[in-house]
């Protein structure tokens, strides 16, 4: 019989509906992959990227055009999605104010009215900034890229797995996705307590002030995935891409770039800010891109890593997605030129929607998210080819998959983690979620490596 059911909706004749996300692939065979890498990009949703990729829950179209389009409160005009050529964007703020006012309650229709708020924020109304005029007539959160732009990405889709469901964890900004991509949750501690922590969706970074004056940083008490995996002798990293990071800590779009470094705790570096890791004497664990690559080229992944990058390859506008393709690439080659390639899973996705158009509407899973609709790839010598994932997804199913791989099931839960927090969900075994086994089959030979030029053109920008 055939299935072709998307989101409960029959969407052709002969049809039959399934409940719930697909069956996984047989527990054993997930077991081969013995090294899991988490590759984060940033801000770019998933029709900005692959809302015309054919197969794909793309941009909705009538006749070859987009049906759909964002109204824009400075002409009035409705402004559909249209081919974005350029190297460098713009985008829109993506708090968590954002992402509620870019929803519109289901009506997905704010986001040229959101990026022309954060344009008058970050201009001051007053156009002082260069190009912020010219900025504000022209609202690229409405732009897409497609093959021509980013073929790498293109060409990982068409030969591995392509996930057109992938939700931000947290429906807010940065630093509360690279927290739940290490905990699953977001939040704000009174101390070294974990009964003291509690929703943090916009401002989880903030310093502690205290009433005689003082300030402290961040003090994140509860549990996070590194805590399991160090208790079960799992190795881990944690890779990052040093230089600067430029993301703003509120609503406005531009700020002066903040240095990112191994041992500073920072919006994509958060884990040094963890009770467990300082405990457990894990900071070490915390490491120079650079080591990534020698540990790749000498058969020594550590079985889960995480990989941030810097400003410069993040492609967080207005950082150019050309640089940024080429740094994921060399990430990949690297794994595939490894002598760990054949026992290797990379996923990849971007931490936020930055601003950017998606139409599709984010489940609500508690009071943290999901968020907005960001692209995810699944490269693996065990990946099935050509494949797109439909499965309700989000950066909760990266830790699911390590828990079932290296953990036996063991979930980041306060009933069992020994360690009671105040979380309101344990994300991993929410029931929406779906499988990310199903993105691989276990029983074929293993494919042989695809190593692609970072720069398809030839010439670097």
């Amino acid at each position: 019989m055939l299935l072709c059911v998307f989101a409960g909706l029959i969407l052709a004749a002969g049809c039959t509906t399934v409940e719930g996300p697909p069956a996984p692939a047989p527990a054993g065979g997930i077991h081969l992959i013995h090294h899991v890498i988490v590759v984060m990009q940033e801000n770019r949703a998933f029709d900005h990227y692959f809302g015309t990729y054919p197969g794909a829950d793309g941009i909705p179209m009538a006749n070859g055009v987009p049906s759909v389009c964002n109204p824009n409160p400075a002409t009035g005009e409705c402004v559909r999605p249209y081919h974005d050529a350029n190297d460098t964007n713009i985008a829109g703020p993506h708090g968590e104010y954002d992402s509620v006012n870019d929803i519109d309650g289901g009506q997905m229709d704010g986001f040229v009215r959101m990026q022309q708020e954060g344009l008058r924020l970050s201009c001051n109304a007053t156009f002082s900034i260069p190009g912020c005029r010219v900025w504000f007539a022209t609202p690229d959160v409405m732009g897409y890229h497609d093959r021509r732009e980013i073929p790498n990405y293109w060409r990982y889709a068409d030969e591995f797995v392509l996930e057109d469901r992938m939700f931000e964890s947290a429906a807010s900004w940065s630093l509360p996705s690279h927290l739940f991509m290490v905990s699953a949750w977001s939040a704000r501690c009174r101390n070294g307590d974990p009964m003291s922590c509690v929703d943090a969706l916009q401002a989880p970074g903030q310093l502690i002030r205290f009433p005689n004056g003082t300030e402290e940083e961040p003090d994140y008490a509860w549990t996070d995935l590194t805590y399991l995996l160090h208790r079960e002798n799992v190795s881990w990293a944690y890779y990052l891409d040093e230089g600067s990071q430029p993301d703003c800590e509120n609503d406005e779009m531009f700020c002066t770039p903040k240095p990112q470094r191994v041992g500073v705790p920072q919006i994509w570096n958060p884990l040094p800010w963890f009770e467990t890791v300082r405990e457990d004497k894990q900071l070490g664990n915390i490491q120079s891109l650079d080591n990534y690559f020698t540990a790749a080229k000498e058969g020594r992944l550590p079985e889960v890593a995480w990989i941030t990058p810097n400003d410069r390859d993040s492609e967080h506008p207005p950082a150019r997605v050309s640089t940024g393709q080429a740094y994921v690439t060399a990430i990949v080659n690297a794994a595939m030129e490894s002598p760990d390639w054949n026992s290797t899973a990379i996923f990849i996705s971007w931490d936020d929607w930055g601003g950017f158009y998606d139409h599709v509407v984010p489940p609500v899973v508690d009071r943290n998210g999901y968020g907005i609709r960001v692209p995810g790839l699944v490269i693996s010598p065990y990946a099935k080819k050509g494949f797109i994932d439909h499965q309700t997804l989000s950066f909760d199913a990266y830790l699911k998959f390590i828990e079932d791989d290296f953990l036996g099931g063991e979930r980041i839960d306060p009933a069992t983690d020994e360690r009671p927090d105040r979380r309101p969900t344990v994300r991993e075994d929410v029931a929406i979620l779906g499988d990310l086994r199903n993105d691989f089959d276990f029983s074929q030979t293993p494919r042989p490596p695809l190593v692609l030029p970072p720069y398809p053109s030839g010439t670097a920008p």
